[in-house]
């Protein structure tokens, strides 16, 4: 006898919308776009919402009970934050390769910038910075790129290293390079999970990650904005014993001395 038409199951599926094309058939300058549209369309309603949050903390009528949620929701407000001006930035990495605004760059005047930041970052923790500085060593290309490259990294570092702990910054010349490294004496990584390192989100330790309010996509920008540059990142790391995070820059990318005349008119 023939077999009993199958149970229809319990839920309906709702068309959302038609694309006239699978997503990876599309140019990734379109996803690209979209992903920064959205995150565009994300910082609106955030605004407002982390305006509410500042209201009610410094309203004197404010329930003292209602404090710590609202302190709370304040921390969360400000990561996501965080990580919507992330994903803008990893945006607009991907969305070429060019580099746009080219410029020579003064590495040593934004390594400045960067430890200063760095030494507010550590607060509390009290980390030495211990900074070996090539001043007369520029670098080829778009000096807030740049930033976000050196920044992320000595950032990154401080996240992962114990109250104390140290962590050198050296931009120097080697071997015909031009080498940026940063390396601290913190908790380290297993050799397994540093081939990961720069993927989106990806994090070795998720708890402590959202503990000390990481995006997730620090390294990954790191990454693409080396790409730009024709270099690669670096890792070397030992559990308990610390990491090393290191970028080099062919001859094409950077300038010896602010004299060197024939890289300034070629830029």
């Amino acid at each position: 006898p023939p077999h009993p038409p199958p149970t229809p199951p319990p839920f309906f599926l709702i068309p959302y919308a038609v694309l006239p094309e699978p997503l990876w058939s599309r140019g990734l300058g379109d996803v690209y776009k979209r992903q920064a549209n959205s995150s565009h369309e994300l910082r609106t309603p955030l605004t407002a919402i982390s305006g509410f949050i500042e209201g009610f903390i410094n309203d004197d009528n404010c329930p003292k009970g209602w404090r710590s949620y609202l302190d709370q929701m304040r921390r969360q407000s400000f990561r996501m934050q965080r990580l919507i001006d992330d994903l803008l930035k990893l945006s607009s990495l991907e969305s070429t390769n060019k580099i746009i605004d080219k410029e020579q760059v003064p590495v040593a005047d934004i390594l400045s910038n960067v430890i200063d930041e760095a030494e507010v970052l550590s607060g509390m923790m009290r980390h030495k910075f211990i900074v070996n500085v090539d001043k007369n060593l520029y670098l080829i290309g778009n000096q807030k790129e740049i930033f976000t490259i050196f920044s992320n990294l000595v950032f990154n570092a401080i996240q992962y290293t114990p109250e104390n702990g140290q962590i050198d910054v050296t931009w120097q010349l080697n071997n015909n390079n031009a080498v940026f490294t940063v390396k601290d004496n913190g908790i380290g990584i297993d050799e397994k999970n540093i081939a990961r390192l720069t993927e989106r989100f990806y994090r070795v330790d998720t708890g402590r990650s959202r503990e000390i309010g990481g995006t997730g996509l620090g390294l990954a920008l790191v990454k693409h904005g080396l790409a730009k540059y024709e270099s690669d990142l670096i890792i070397k790391s030992k559990l308990n014993e610390g990491s090393s995070f290191s970028c080099q820059f062919s001859e094409k990318y950077f300038i010896c001395s602010k004299l060197d005349e024939e890289k300034r008119i070629s830029i």
